[in-house]
């Protein structure tokens, strides 16, 4: 009992913590067959008037076990299966009386359907371990749950015997799956498993015991079927089987883009018909300023303009103040007088080219270039 329920809760609580392996996406059919064996099962007969006696059955040889199914992969590891699967053995039997034990044979046979869930585990090598548990329903019948005494006799020296009826029982049951598979090719592996079957509920065997000329009827209650079994068998999926994806490689760290250099040419703007700094104009002249330093300029030219709106003689008076006064700003902010080249070009050197009075902005202004 404890090995069917470590067996079972291994199944199920080691699914979700393993990777996926060799995957099955989308649908595919199994088979396979090998050999199975039961666990000694306890036997409770209760004989019409004289009460129950106790027994039990025993696995002598290795039986057979078989199953197909058509399951469906996710394309993750998990897969969920339907399940035919069937078995037989031939079993002791023993039956312990007042006057001696009985002692005989029975054949069983077992048919179910289970509703699988399976889980491939990635061992990154040429073969796939896979881990299953599934749930369903087992008929199992004993065929001539017969038995005799060894050696003792009942009443006046006759032998007695049991002769038991035979008739299928059925019951929940579960299973658990420990296996592996080996690719042949991207649709076909090779599978090899084991499979611990567990029915539920017991089942009831009614017969006759004899001895002599006297009769009596018996119930025997078979207990819990539980079935060991190793198989071989193949699988073949619809898609071909495909490897787990690879993790992408790492990004390499994006180059870190060289800050761009300090611009070398700055404009400043001024109101119509003034020079007077504006707090824009103070800020890109304090920037051209702080990158005079970081550019290792050996000069800095101050060109001063004016738009068309005045008169010639006006409009390079009006530019010379402006170089003027941008200049003075560079100076209170450290830049050395001597460094400081200043021109005014009046109304002949505009952005924007227009016609005499025309105020356009753009053309108010003062440039400064570092060297």
């Amino acid at each position: 009992m404890k090995l069917r329920y470590a067996l079972l809760a291994a199944s199920m609580f080691a699914a979700p913590v393993v990777a996926s392996a060799q995957i099955v996406d989308g649908p595919y059919v199994a088979g396979g067959a090998g050999f199975s064996q039961p666990n000694n099962t306890k036997l409770t007969s209760t004989v019409a008037g004289s009460g129950s006696v106790s027994g039990r059955l025993s696995g002598s040889n290795a039986g057979y076990e078989a199953f197909l199914s058509a399951g469906y992969g996710f394309g993750n590891g998990v897969r969920g299966e339907l399940e035919i699967v069937g078995f037989g053995n031939d079993q002791n039997v023993a039956i312990n009386g007042s006057s001696g034990q009985l002692s005989g044979r029975t054949t069983q046979n077992a048919i179910g359907v289970f509703l699988n869930g399976l889980y491939d585990i990635d061992i990154d090598q040429g073969f796939t371990p896979y881990i299953g548990v599934g749930a369903g329903y087992l008929g199992v019948q004993y065929r001539g749950l017969n038995a005799q005494s060894a050696g003792a006799t009942y009443g006046a020296g006759f032998v007695g015997n049991y002769k038991g009826g035979s008739g299928t029982n059925g019951a929940p049951a579960v299973q658990g799956i420990v296996g592996v598979a080996f690719p042949v090719n991207p649709h076909l592996s090779v599978t090899l498993d084991y499979r611990l079957i567990d029915k539920l509920g017991g089942s009831k065997q009614n017969g006759v015991f004899s001895y002599g000329t006297n009769y009596s009827n018996v119930t025997t209650k078979v207990g819990q079927t539980l079935e060991h079994s190793l198989m071989i068998g193949l699988r073949w999926a619809a898609n071909a089987y495909t490897a787990p994806a690879a993790p992408a490689p790492a990004a390499a760290p994006a180059a870190v883009a060289p800050a761009p250099a300090p611009s070398r040419s700055y404009l400043v703007f001024f109101d119509w018909d003034k020079a007077d700094l504006t707090a824009r104009a103070q800020q890109i002249i304090a920037e051209a300023a702080k990158n005079s330093t970081r550019v290792a300029s050996t000069r800095i030219d101050v060109a001063g303009h004016a738009d068309k709106s005045g008169t010639p003689a006006y409009n390079q008076t009006l530019s010379l103040a402006r170089a003027n006064k941008v200049a003075a700003e560079l100076v209170r902010l450290g830049v050395a007088k001597s460094a400081i080249s200043i021109s005014a070009f009046g109304d002949t050197k505009p952005l924007v080219p227009t016609a005499a009075g025309v105020r356009e902005p753009q053309n108010r202004r003062v440039e400064i270039v570092l060297r």
